[in-house]
């Protein structure tokens, strides 16, 4: 089989490379699922350069969630049979033509989406719900502003903000985003920067309630300065480079809380709530109720073009690598 293996921590993808490897057998509570497409996100090329929190050992297979469909079961699997369509994740190993994962790492994959959709869904959207109802406890026709919203997390953000009944401010660097923004249903979509005075306005002078964060640097600055009275803001990341900090007098006076974000150790702190969470978002997807956007669909022998996408900014959702 192929796959997209990293042996060396270097810039440029320079250690990075499409090589051919044994097919790997299920184990013990073990799935081999064939891989029609996996996601890429930002953490998969922080991982080529050794600046993620996750160090794999090398090499290992870069890859973070996939779906596809069940090859062959290893001993004491139930409810999985050869031919289901399935999603899931396993923190590496998705970037191939075949995966070994625990069965308790999949689930059968929603009718209602794509193999493409599928595999990009599960982090972005628990990332956003945690974010939106576990943490930020946002209500219906409060005022959500997402920042960094054409990316992955941003975008899932936008979507259950406007399925929990928010008046959703989205804003992006690109003009040509902000148009794609407001075609997928943004109420208001700013710059992502100078958007203070204008989220004032947009709220009558109150601030927004709830703002979701994956940006950091001078958009939580500003953030600061236009959220409501008994806000929550939301930290989520820092794509911008910069961690930014706040003087507790700006939180006190504003009855504001900063509150940070972790949607996969909310789970493993909380593992009652951590399977409501991915049952709840999993259902909307059964439903139909959300629209997780892909930017393009690149195959794995091109894995380079879709790397230098994302590593560009000009994704708007995810992109998927498909086998």
């Amino acid at each position: 089989m192929k796959a997209l293996v990293c042996r060396e921590l270097m810039p440029d993808y320079a250690g990075v490379e499409l090589e051919e490897q044994a097919l790997p057998e299920p184990g013990a509570g073990e799935v081999r699922v064939r891989i029609k497409a996996a996601s890429l996100n930002f953490p998969d090329l922080l991982m080529t350069e050794g600046k993620y929190q996750l160090k794999p050992d090398l090499p290992f297979v870069l890859g973070m969630e996939f779906a596809g469909t069940v090859d062959a079961l290893g001993a004491g699997v139930s409810g999985f049979a050869p031919g289901d369509a399935v999603a899931g994740g396993n923190r590496i190993g998705a970037f191939s033509e075949f995966a070994v994962v625990p069965a308790a790492a999949l689930r059968k994959k929603p009718e209602a989406i794509s193999f493409a959709a599928a595999a990009s869904y599960g982090a972005a959207y628990l990332t956003a719900y945690v974010a939106l109802v576990r943490r930020g406890n946002l209500q219906p026709g409060e005022t959500l502003l997402v920042h960094g919203a054409s990316g992955g997390v941003g975008l899932a953000a936008v979507d259950v903000g406007r399925l929990l009944g928010a008046n959703v401010i989205a804003t992006s660097a690109s003009e040509a985003k902000r148009r794609i923004l407001t075609e997928y249903g943004a109420d208001h979509v700013l710059p992502d920067s100078g958007f203070r005075e204008r989220v004032k306005e947009l709220t009558g002078g109150r601030g927004a309630d709830v703002i979701y964060d994956p940006v950091g640097g001078d958009v939580f600055d500003e953030s600061v300065r236009c959220i409501a009275f008994g806000g929550r803001l939301l930290i989520i990341g820092f794509t911008s480079g910069r961690i930014p900090s706040v003087n507790v007098n700006m939180p006190l006076i504003k009855g504001f809380s900063v509150v940070g974000v972790r949607a996969g150790e909310y789970g493993r702190q909380f593992p009652d709530k951590g399977r409501e969470n991915m049952a709840a978002i999993w259902k909307w997807a059964e439903e139909g109720k959300v629209r997780p956007r892909i930017h393009a669909e690149v195959p794995l022998t091109d894995w380079r073009r879709a790397f230098e996408m994302m590593r560009s900014r000009e994704v708007v959702g995810k992109v998927a690598i498909v086998m």
